[in-house]
């Protein structure tokens, strides 16, 4: 499987970003992507996972409100909307795969490269 986030920037506080996220290489029927943030100093924070096959979807309860995933399925591509953003939202985005499990889990098997997420005040 092969991924990669991308979408990320330099946006104002109170701005929107639409990050994207096109797994390939495997067949999607049990498929989960998730998405984490990774701040300079901080730990991997999971913000949320999707499920290929029903787009049913999980947020950490600290992304709810103002983050939405979504799955387009003519593209085969995950997308994480960020509005409102704040300063404190600034990191390196990641999403990541796996086949299975829980959507709570935050354990994964493949990892994309993150995409820079910058919010100025």
């Amino acid at each position: 499987v092969q991924l990669q986030a991308s979408g990320g920037g330099l946006v104002q506080a109170g701005g929107s970003l639409r990050l994207s996220c096109e797994p390939s290489g495997h067949p999607f029927n049990t498929a989960i992507v998730g998405w984490f943030r990774q701040a300079p100093g901080k730990e991997r924070e999971f913000l949320g996972a999707i499920r290929w096959s029903d787009t049913r979807i999980y947020y950490a309860d600290s992304m709810r409100g103002r983050f939405t995933i979504f799955r387009d399925n003519v593209r085969n591509t995950v997308y994480l909307q960020m509005n409102s953003l704040k300063p404190e939202d600034a990191a390196i985005y990641y999403c990541a795969f796996r086949y299975g499990g829980s959507l709570s889990l935050q354990t994964y098997s493949y990892w994309g490269q993150g995409t820079q997420v910058t919010v100025s005040s």
